[in-house]
C-alpha cells in the first residue's frame, strides 16, 4: 500500500476520504465558496498540499455525478510527485444552470498511480500497424 501524507493549508477542510473501500479515486473537497456560472471555468482551491511518492502521479478526475447530473467538469489535472504547492481544481460549468459550491463539498477526485518514464526519441519511421495513421471516428459512429 502507497502512503500519500496530506498537509491541510486550510485546518476547516475535511481531509480527503475514499467514499467506498475498493474506490480507486478519494474525493478533493473545495476550500471556497464558489457560484459557477454557465459556460465559466474557475480555478478552485483545495485547502490541502499532498506528498505523492516518487515514480507515481495524482491524476484530479470529474466526479461522475457532478458531470452528469450538473455538467460541472474538470480541466487539467496531473499533479507530479515533486509538486508541494496547495492542490487546486480546474472546474468547468458546461451547462446552461449557476452552479453553487460551498465550502468542503466534493468537487474532484484524485487517483494515485505509478507511471513509466519514457526517454523521448527523435525517429524517422515508425513500425507499422494494422491501424497505422486511421485516427478519430475511424471506427464509425454508432
Amino acid at each position: 500500500m502507497v502512503v500519500i501524507k496530506i498537509k491541510r493549508v486550510d485546518k476547516g477542510i475535511i481531509l480527503p476520504t475514499y467514499a467506498y473501500k475498493d474506490d480507486a479515486a478519494f474525493d478533493l473537497r473545495s476550500a471556497e465558496d464558489k457560484i459557477l456560472a454557465p459556460n465559466e471555468k474557475a480555478i478552485l482551491k483545495t485547502g490541502i498540499q499532498v506528498e505523492i511518492p516518487k515514480d507515481h502521479v495524482g491524476l484530479i478526475w470529474d466526479r461522475s455525478g457532478l458531470a452528469a447530473n450538473h455538467g460541472i467538469t474538470t480541466l487539467g489535472g496531473v499533479a507530479d510527485s515533486s509538486y508541494r504547492g496547495e492542490i487546486k481544481v480546474i472546474l468547468k460549468n458546461l451547462s446552461n444552470q449557476e452552479f453553487k459550491i460551498n465550502k468542503n463539498d466534493r468537487i474532484a477526485q484524485m487517483i494515485i498511480q505509478p507511471y513509466v518514464k519514457a526517454k523521448i526519441v527523435e525517429s524517422e519511421n515508425l513500425s507499422e500497424t494494422e491501424r497505422s495513421e486511421n485516427g478519430l471516428g475511424s471506427t464509425g459512429v454508432k
